[in-house]
């Protein structure tokens, strides 16, 4: 797993609602939504609290408190923080939201889980708010699309090695689907090595990793984050697999001939 999806994962999409309806909020709220997306969590709760006051704006003021304490859970550690955040979140009523607000809605409830270790369920809520994927921006898109992989792989962690593919599998298609949309999505193409690793078909692996880092100057803002975790899941995973899977070589050399030939292709597309 790459080292930066951690700190991805809880950087939450941006609570936010379209300019129109922000305009007609109570003044207390639109405050917790900016001081939220800058995140200043303390005072997004205590400007969303009093929004909270008022009924019309109970539930989204009730989302941003949620969203808030599940960050901050995320900074301390602290346990009352995530049973806080679970708490408000059981309160929103969902049809009481604007479209967006009920996105992060789905977003706050997977995150509740993934942050309590209870992944594949967290995958499944992140999973129904990709579905609604054209109310995020591509950012936020590509950003949940991520944590949604993440969920899958520490969930296929926890199962028995033969029921590992399933889950990888999984995550496989979809980034084939979305690699076919936009070659350069960065995490599509972290993901889609992954994923066909952990079928292990160790050759498609090899084939994308190699494609992958080839791909990846389409996107030049992601260009050295995803060389970097590329590089890390050929040197540390994918290199002593393939070695492994070929008894009719010695392990070494094999590894140092591999090792040559990715090295090959990081001088060749530099």
């Amino acid at each position: 797993m790459r080292t930066y999806l951690v700190h991805a994962l809880v950087l939450a999409a941006v609570i936010a609602v379209p300019g129109a309806l922000e305009a007609a909020e109570s003044p207390a709220l639109a405050r917790a939504r900016t001081l939220y997306n800058s995140a200043d969590y303390e005072g997004a709760i205590d400007a969303a609290s009093v929004a909270r006051r008022d009924p019309q704006w109970a539930d989204a003021a009730a989302l941003i408190v949620a969203r808030a304490r599940l960050e901050r859970y995320r900074q301390s550690g602290a346990a009352s923080e995530l049973a806080d955040a679970r708490e408000a979140l059981q309160t929103v009523r969902v049809a009481s939201l604007a479209p967006r607000d009920q996105v992060d809605l789905i977003i706050g409830l997977g995150q509740a889980l993934y942050l309590g270790e209870v992944y594949g369920p967290a995958a499944e809520l992140f999973d129904t708010a990709l579905d609604k994927g054209m109310l995020l921006g591509a950012r936020d898109r590509t950003m949940l699309l991520d944590w949604w992989a993440t969920a899958l792989d520490r969930d296929a962690q926890t199962r028995t090695f033969d029921r590992r593919p399933v889950v990888y599998g999984r995550i496989g298609e979809r980034m084939d689907r979305e690699l076919h949309e936009d070659p350069s999505n960065s995490v599509a193409n972290y993901w889609q090595v992954a994923a066909a690793r952990g079928v292990g078909d160790l050759d498609r692996a090899w084939s994308t990793a190699i494609a992958a880092w080839v791909r990846s100057t389409l996107n030049p803002a992601s260009t050295a984050q995803l060389r970097a975790d590329l590089d890390r899941v050929v040197e540390q995973a994918l290199i002593p697999d393939r070695a492994r899977a070929n008894p009719g070589h010695e392990g070494p050399d094999l590894v140092e001939t591999l090792r040559a030939e990715w090295a090959l292709v990081k001088e060749n597309w530099k």
